[in-house]
């Protein structure tokens, strides 16, 4: 499992860019690089990375899902995640 320092601070990174937005679209649209330069750097959403829910893990993510690779694994084998099967041939 992450840290919860590391969950709280992308949790924080994600506030940011919601607060600034609409903001950042209207800068970007009327091409004013300097004021887009004056908004702090994280309230860019391509700061932002991907976690598990469950564990906050950055690496093996599966977007479809919103859970790492592992947790998907031990949901999917007690069948807690709907429509997945564990394939056999």
């Amino acid at each position: 499992m992450a840290k919860l320092a590391v969950i709280a601070r992308d949790k924080k990174k994600l506030r940011l860019v919601e607060r600034y937005a609409k903001k950042r679209a209207a800068l970007k649209e009327a091409q004013d690089w300097v004021g887009l330069d004056k908004l702090p750097r994280s309230s860019s959403k391509v700061r932002l990375h991907s976690r598990c829910k469950l564990t906050g893990r950055p690496r093996g993510y599966m977007a479809k899902f919103g859970i790492c690779r592992n947790q998907f694994r031990q949901l999917a084998s007690e069948g807690k995640i709907p429509g997945i099967t564990k394939s056999s041939w």
